[in-house]
């Protein structure tokens, strides 16, 4: 049995998994890019102006991301794929004075841009941290939730990265990821049927390396994705070791 929740308050649902077959291997593929490859080359003055068009940030529920994710002061919060800090500035502000918020990129361009914004909106416990395509270089032992949105499926290969993450996390370290919905017609024009993944796939590269659904909301989904923000519906999950 699993979680589901509508907005941020319990309710509870049928099986995930239930009835649902597929070869997973087909999506593992990844367009049979070499490893390293990334299909999108945008340069990251590029990435600035798409990630802080106004219309977007609505689209965003920062606040009631935070609320679903129960971040506190003392946490440690590893926001991988950054972008343009969107969520990693209100992340450190919802767990300062005492915790941290990780803004994790490959791009230097959007990190030094981070940066520039929290010293704007004097926020002082916002890191930047440069990854690589297979590592997010997180600091060992350290964070307590790696969040991801509309990032993970850009992964090379997605158990590979996992078991590096999970490596590097607490032992009660939890891993939130926010994903297109697969068929939504926004994420068909965005990415190729090989790059988009399903709630399914996650749960099975999850469990691989030992964690399990501890939660997911339906915030992003239908009706509650709102509208004019040029963002498809997306499913949010979060996952806890088993």
């Amino acid at each position: 049995m699993t979680l589901t929740r509508r907005g941020c308050i319990s309710a509870v649902s049928a099986s995930l998994m239930a009835g649902t077959s597929f070869r997973l291997d087909a999506f593992q593929n990844q367009g049979a890019r070499p490893p390293g490859a990334h299909e999108d080359k945008t340069d990251g003055k590029t990435w600035i102006q798409r990630l802080e068009r106004p219309d977007r940030i609505p689209g965003l529920k920062t606040d009631q991301v935070i609320q679903c994710l129960k971040l506190r002061p003392g946490m440690v919060v590893a926001d991988i794929g950054a972008g343009t800090g969107a969520y990693s500035i209100p992340f450190a502000k919802a767990v300062a004075p005492s915790g941290r918020s990780l803004s994790v990129d490959i791009w230097p361009e959007l990190l030094a841009y981070v940066a520039g914004k929290a010293k704007k909106q004097g926020v002082t416990n916002l890191q930047t941290v440069l990854a690589k395509l297979d590592d997010p270089n997180l600091p060992r032992n350290q964070v307590d939730l790696a969040y991801f949105h509309d990032v993970f499926h850009n992964t090379n290969d997605r158990q590979a990265y996992l078991k590096v993450l999970v490596s590097e996390l607490k032992p009660t370290g939890r891993i939130a990821i926010v994903e297109q919905e697969y068929d939504d017609p926004i994420a068909k024009k965005w990415d190729h049927d090989v790059d988009r993944i399903k709630k399914e796939q996650v749960a099975q590269w999850m469990a691989n390396v030992g964690f399990k659904l501890v939660d997911q909301f339906d915030i992003f989904e239908g009706r509650n994705n709102p509208a004019g923000t040029g963002m498809p519906a997306r499913w949010f999950v979060v996952y806890g070791r088993s």
